[in-house]
């Protein structure tokens, strides 16, 4: 670490220097495996890259205060800001830095619509800690466990998947040698409007004041953040709401949910489900961007897996439409025919799958509590108000992989 990061009078420049990514325009993109950086993640991928790793990633516009520890070559695109020089320091050290830092700005200087690296390199900043390697060491421990029970729960998703397009897609379930199609379809199956296997409710309208993070006075939020792209739930994105709300708008563990708002013009959120995680007794509460499907003669695990793998939420994304903000009719969801299997053959589906979804609801939750303990650790340990000086610490399995790179 270079020396004169140990005054008290330093800018971010001192640290670290920024320099803003590149365009790439959908059309120009080639077939690859390079990931693309923008200010939200990876968004894609390319032929070519434009940085070298470690990478350390933050955006200029649209979500900012997020970092991104990039481990392969890449290309940062033009809304992102990517780390140069690190001036000698750990990489690992800075984007843990960078998060507490930037997440700190951004949330306490509300709305920025976009902001340029020399705007960055000014951000004041107090003393660097010494232990940059060690504090790097500790939080990449935590970010490794998260990422072992993300892979897990892959892994479960896509034996439920596959189960699931097995028996329902591809018509291999258990006693089908000696069942017959009539119109392409098994025998004794039934075909019907959705309406007839399952409704909707449709989620609470919202003012802005009434939206915060989580707390414990108001009910948790399900919104459009709490999806992930191509479906599934994503627990980062959960709000607190503070307003009234009807009983029929409370989710609770289990539960299956579907987004008809989209921010994206791609229409990746809206049409997909997400199953509720086990959020706390009361439950929570879901915004006007979402509803809530409610099984009638379908188990919620069976609604869940066709909603999911089925092919359901490709064909209904296609109804959306609008100008900036694609919506979709809620009541177009149940008006549409399915196809649905006998209820033996449901239940025998259920014994398999069930214990999956509860198996990722629980790996789930301990991503939580790894994510909010990692969370509270990090302001302390880059304070230094968290001593570890003589902690003998062993580098986690992801620090190990960048020495050796």
């Amino acid at each position: 670490m270079v020396s004169n990061l140990k005054t008290k009078n330093l800018s971010l420049g001192d640290l670290v220097n920024f320099k803003r990514g590149y365009d790439l325009p959908h059309r120009d993109r080639q077939e690859g495996h390079v990931p693309i950086i923008s200010s939200s993640g990876v968004t894609g991928t390319h032929k070519y890259s434009m940085a070298k790793p470690p990478g350390v990633v933050t955006g200029r516009y649209g979500t900012l205060g997020e970092v991104f520890y990039i481990k392969e070559d890449y290309w940062p695109l033009n809304t992102s800001l990517y780390v140069q020089d690190f001036k000698g320091n750990d990489p690992r050290f800075i984007f843990y830095y960078l998060k507490t830092v930037l997440n700190e700005n951004f949330n306490s200087a509300g709305a920025v619509p976009g902001v340029n690296r020399n705007y960055l390199h000014k951000i004041k900043i107090p003393p660097i800690p010494h232990e940059q390697k060690k504090i790097a060491a500790i939080l990449s421990a935590y970010d490794d466990l998260i990422e072992n029970n993300k892979r897990r729960i892959a892994l479960l998703e896509n034996m439920a998947e596959e189960i699931y397009r097995e028996w329902f897609v591809r018509f291999r379930f258990p006693g089908y040698q000696t069942t017959e199609l009539e119109k392409g379809i098994p025998k004794g199956w039934d075909t019907g409007r959705a309406n007839l296997f399952f409704d909707h409710v449709k989620g609470k309208s919202y003012k802005s004041d009434e939206i915060s993070e989580v707390d414990e006075e108001s009910m948790p939020f399900v919104t459009l953040k709490s999806f992930n792209r191509g479906g599934g739930y994503r627990g980062d994105g959960l709000k607190s709401y503070s307003g009234k709300y009807n009983d029929k708008q409370v989710v609770n563990e289990g539960d299956v949910v579907m987004a008809v708002t989209d921010m994206t013009q791609n229409r990746e959120v809206v049409g997909r489900v997400a199953r509720i995680p086990d959020l706390g007794e009361k439950g929570a509460v879901i915004s006007l961007d979402v509803i809530k499907l409610i099984p009638k003669t379908v188990s919620s695990t069976y609604l869940y897996s066709y909603m999911k793998y089925s092919g359901f939420g490709d064909f209904i994304k296609s109804f959306a439409n609008g100008a900036n903000v694609l919506h979709l009719k809620p009541d177009l969801v149940t008006q549409q025919v399915v196809v649905v299997p006998p209820k033996n053959l449901r239940q025998k589906f259920e014994v398999l799958v069930k214990p999956m979804h509860e198996q990722v609801g629980l790996l789930s939750k301990e991503i939580a509590n790894l994510e909010e303990t990692r969370t509270n650790l990090l302001p302390r340990l880059i304070s230094g108000k968290l001593a570890i000086e003589d902690l003998a610490i062993q580098f986690p399995p992801s620090m190990q992989e960048d020495n050796a790179a």
